[in-house]
């Protein structure tokens, strides 16, 4: 007989265990409640980096108050109560147990630079991921008035944040990540797409003279491979100088295999005898959309490197920038086709790299000891 789980009954097995970097936020907190003199090791890092308010309120704490005499903090407790007392104001279920467990978890206090150098990796991994979900829902933000320009805003944040995080982890040359491209979540609703492309050819068959001006469209820019290969043929009997119409652009299409996946010699030529509107309009339209696809796929396979936790900084870097280049060439194109000035790219403002402080530590054989009245008194609530 199934098991009926009781609703008063507590289900720790549901309750994830805490990420690494959870318990390297645990040991940098505590090196510096510790030794609070250790923060001045410490260069680059910030509230934001901790991933729980309550680690961020203490860092901010920490980070506020006036450091304690260092022989007066081996004695009392005083400013140990200072800083649980201002990061309650952040969050409230701080206790000064917490506090001594933080203290007693950190393996060693000098290497609280190496500590704070993981979350800031950490930080930099959530933060990636986060800018490029923002840019795929913008992709898909049916509202936007204009949305070639705003995707290309959002890209542009998202290549910023990159130059950010490289001044922090400078990339190693040839270090890519590991994690493979990840496929679209959900297949995208190429009816209209389909429509579209089908009046761009009929409509280019019939006035092939105008199948120069919109050189800056390629067959990868159509979302169906016989639609690519009908563009294909266009324009290579274009720039041979021959005859086109639906019978010529048929042959040409025989002649390159693309009637050998099914494609029926009639449907090819009723497809190519419905032109509409102009040339240049239905090319912009699948430009558009091949940018916006192409904004897609690289944010998604940035989001999908962030999901590793084995790739570091260095290689989260190279693959984000390996990923937004195929939205600058696509980007190129689109400026050649409207003519419009599309929003400049921020400059990277200097940023200062996190890492370990050039300050040597004293060499140590073992742990230092807490003092006693750290460990006597830290367990008391102010």
């Amino acid at each position: 007989m199934p098991h009926s789980p009781d609703p008063d009954e507590d289900d720790l097995d549901a309750i994830p265990a805490p990420p690494p970097v959870f318990h390297v936020e645990q040991a940098l907190l505590g090196a510096l409640l510790f030794d609070p003199q250790r923060l001045g090791d410490l260069t680059g890092i910030s509230a934001e980096a901790f991933s729980t308010a309550a680690h961020a309120a203490l860092f901010t704490a920490i980070n506020t108050l006036p450091p304690p005499d260092p022989v007066e903090h081996t004695k009392t407790t005083t400013w140990l109560n200072q800083v649980l007392t201002a990061g309650r104001e952040q969050a409230r279920g701080l206790t000064a147990s917490y506090l001594h467990t933080l203290i007693q978890v950190c393996p060693w206090p000098r290497h609280a630079p190496a500590y704070a150098r993981m979350v800031e990796a950490e930080h930099a991994r959530r933060r990636l991921r986060a800018a490029a979900e923002h840019l795929v829902q913008t992709v898909h933000d049916a509202s936007l008035p204009h949305p070639v320009q705003t995707v290309l805003a959002e890209a542009d944040a998202l290549a910023a944040l990159v130059d950010d995080i490289a001044a922090r982890f400078p990339p190693r040359a040839g270090v890519l990540p590991r994690t493979p491209a990840s496929p679209p979540a959900t297949a995208p609703d190429y009816a209209e797409a389909v429509e579209e492309e089908q009046l761009l050819l009929a409509t280019a068959t019939a006035h092939p003279d105008d199948v120069e001006s919109v050189r800056w469209l390629i067959p990868e820019d159509f979302t169906q491979p016989l639609h690519a290969g009908l563009w294909q043929c266009l324009t290579t009997l274009v720039r041979r100088q021959e005859p086109v119409d639906p019978v010529t652009v048929l042959w040409e299409a025989q002649q390159r295999g693309l009637l050998h996946d099914g494609s029926e010699p009639g449907d090819v030529l009723r497809l190519l005898a419905e032109p509409a509107g102009s040339v240049e309009h239905w090319s912009q339209r699948a430009l558009k959309r091949s940018l916006l696809a192409a904004a897609d796929r690289s944010a998604r396979r940035i989001a999908a490197y962030t999901d590793d936790p084995t790739n570091t900084p260095f290689q989260l870097v190279a693959g984000a920038r390996r990923s937004l280049a195929d939205i600058g060439a696509i980007r190129t194109r689109w400026q050649h086709a409207t003519g419009r000035p599309l929003p400049r790219r921020p400059q990277a403002t200097p940023t200062t790299r996190a890492g370990p402080s050039i300050r040597r530590a004293p060499a140590a054989s073992q742990p230092p000891a807490r003092p006693a009245a750290v460990r006597a008194a830290v367990g008391r609530t102010p």
